[in-house]
């Protein structure tokens, strides 16, 4: 799990691509002492583990699914990307909780000043839209937001100077794609709701009054 607060910047040295897979080798702007080897790193919001480390320099597998549903395919030697090692028990959860599991690709498009911050709106796939609410968190790049509005495929947030200035976010310009991943407590509800719609409601197996242990079970959540 991880939080959307980032802890530094990286820059990626080589994509080796091996099939359908790769191995991305990043250099990161701060020295992780404890590094170990498989542990899980968010690289622009996607968990990645680390297969191997020396210093600043660490190497992780980027799996064929990975490179299909996020940006990490595209990143050539030079990119600069957002790092964040995975939350401990007992770290201050700053941000909101996140899997590090990218949902989709994103737009940015459109970036403009709003007083001392940035407004940007980005497009996305309308079917993540069900998990996209004002005021709700989302993460853009492995950065934790508050969403400021949204309609189907769109949504607009506010990135003030400091989170502009330690990660990617101030790079953007308007076309760039972005790794989005929504809130996962919006995800387990709306599946929740899902499976209580499809419930039948014949007389011989009723819908279920409530939400109990059982139903939980009987629904994958247990």
């Amino acid at each position: 799990m991880f939080t959307g607060l980032v802890e530094c910047r990286g820059t990626v040295l080589r994509l080796e691509r091996r099939g359908v897979d790769a191995r991305m080798v990043l250099r990161s702007e701060k020295m992780f002492s404890d590094m170990s080897l498989g542990e899980s790193v968010a690289v622009d919001g996607a968990c990645l583990t680390v297969v191997s480390f020396e210093g600043p320099v660490f190497c992780v597998d980027v799996s064929a699914e990975t490179l299909s549903k996020t940006t990490l395919g595209s990143k050539n030697s030079g990119a600069v990307v957002n790092l964040e090692r995975a939350l401990r028990l007992g770290d201050r959860l700053g941000g909101h909780l996140m899997q590090g599991h990218v949902d989709a690709v994103g737009t940015l498009t459109q970036k403009r000043i709003e007083g001392r911050s940035w407004r940007f709106a980005f497009t996305v796939p309308e079917e993540l839209s069900p998990f996209i609410v004002a005021k709700g968190s989302i993460a853009v790049n492995g950065v934790s937001l508050t969403v400021n509005g949204c309609t189907p495929g769109r949504f607009d947030v506010n990135v003030i100077p400091h989170t502009a200035e330690i990660t990617t976010l101030g790079m953007l310009s308007p076309g760039d794609p972005v790794n989005i991943e929504t809130d996962i407590i919006a995800k387990y509800v709306h599946n929740m709701l899902q499976a209580w719609n499809a419930a039948p409601t014949d007389a011989s197996r009723a819908r279920p009054t409530g939400v109990d242990a059982d139903f939980l079970k009987r629904h994958g959540f247990l």
